[in-house]
């Protein structure tokens, strides 16, 4: 037997019913702040994500899904979101039309990580972009976006947690003394961390290593006292919003987030209730990705936002409900014309779901499905109710049914 491949996961439909209700009201919460979504390919030149992420992260080194095609161009399938629409957003020339282009995405992306609860190889997020602005007040619209959207749906002891990178200039200073910190310590380090440390220093602050935590939480510099005074303003004005729109946060000096683009405001929100692995969803501000990538000095903010961590959190219950209005009960073969008919004309009239069994089991079998499946009505077709060119109407909750005319059955439904 051929099984599913590590790391995915079929969505079935008491699954995936769910994930759409949850994936419309994202839509209309996007739509309310003004953002429109944008669909960019689930793969890309291998070049855009070595570029952006950058070479020596852990994405690009070992979680990348990466081939050559028959023309021997190197592709990747998209391991985050972002390049992409940074590349679209270059090629369209979008800042011609525009000074400010604000976007929503959702869909699938691809690592090679280890499948762990609410993480999987090929993931689901949801997330924006706002480019064009270097304002905080963009910092923080995106900020709060991220966390109205859990509070949306019912996520409790939410909070988020904030840092400033500074800007590019003032990182490479600290991380030049970052690296001359924790080089003392690198008996401490395994070989992985210590290739960090010497690469890309940064990315020890992210470390899940509970001694290497400890170590950095003693002995690395904090960043905020790096920051140029422009760096602080700009830092102290994104708090100063979040506290009059009574978004609570935590300023944490060593969240630095996982990909070598940000710059500026970087931030996660985290719930409590996920003990250890409790972030949500996480963003930053990414000044210099457009020019890197070809484009002009345009600024930018974002976040991504993982769908099967919200799934996690929420709690769901497996959805049976298919949302069936009418099910069709055709006891007779030779009336699966008429059945299938009638079924056609009350959605195209209505726009109503209706389910036709098409197992040709008993009567007792498919009133059991139709309260299975929550239908609200049932049409009962036979012989007897044909000839007299009616159908008997049942409303499942009340109990009650009617005997009614075929040509008046849209009339009557119409009325309820």
């Amino acid at each position: 037997m051929i099984k599913n491949i590590k790391g995915t996961k079929d969505l079935l439909p008491d699954i995936t019913y769910n994930i759409k209700d949850i994936e419309n009201h994202i839509c209309r919460f996007m739509y309310l702040h003004g953002y429109g979504e944008i669909r960019t390919p689930i793969f890309e030149s291998t070049e855009l994500f070595t570029r952006s992420v950058g070479e020596d992260t852990d994405i690009v080194n070992k979680e990348m899904y990466t081939w050559e095609d028959q023309n021997g161009q190197s592709l990747t399938l998209r391991p985050e979101m972002t390049a992409s629409v940074v590349r679209a957003y270059i090629q369209k020339q979008l800042w011609k039309s525009e000074p400010i282009s604000k976007f929503y995405y959702m869909g699938p992306s691809f690592r090679r990580e280890r499948p762990q609860k609410g993480r999987l190889r090929q993931f689901h997020q949801f997330g924006v972009e706002a480019i064009g602005s270097i304002n905080p007040e963009q910092d923080a619209e995106v900020i709060s976006i991220a966390y109205n959207i859990y509070q949306m749906f019912g996520i409790k002891e939410l909070s988020i947690k904030i840092n400033t990178l500074g800007s590019n200039n003032v990182r490479e200073k600290y991380v030049s003394d970052l690296k001359k910190s924790l080089s003392k310590f690198k008996s401490i380090f395994n070989e992985n961390e210590y290739i960090r440390l010497e690469k890309n220093p940064l990315r020890i602050l992210d470390s899940k290593n509970k001694d290497i935590k400890e170590l950095t939480r003693k002995h690395a510099p904090n960043i905020i006292d790096y920051i140029s005074d422009d760096d602080r303003q700009h830092f102290m004005k994104v708090l100063n919003i979040l506290d009059a729109m009574e978004i609570p946060y935590l300023h944490d000096n060593h969240l630095v987030r996982g990909l070598d683009y940000y710059n500026r405001t970087v931030f996660e929100v985290i719930s409590k209730k996920l003990g250890g692995q409790d972030a949500l969803c996480g963003g930053g501000r990414y000044d210099n990705l457009i020019n890197q990538l070809g484009g002009s000095n345009i600024p930018a903010m974002g976040f991504a936002a993982g769908m099967e961590r919200l799934l996690l959190s929420m709690d769901l219950e497996a959805n049976q409900n298919t949302q069936t209005d009418i099910y069709i009960i055709n006891l007779e073969q030779d009336l699966i014309n008429n059945s299938m008919k009638l079924a056609d004309d009350i959605r195209k009239n209505l726009g109503v779901a209706v389910y036709v069994d098409s197992l040709r089991r008993s009567l007792k079998s498919q009133l059991r499905h139709a309260n299975k499946i929550d239908s609200k009505f049932t049409i009962i077709m036979d012989s007897n109710t044909i000839n007299d060119n009616t159908v008997m109407i049942k409303n499942m909750n009340e109990k009650q049914q009617d005997s009614i005319k075929i040509d008046k059955v849209i009339s009557f439904f119409e009325s309820e």
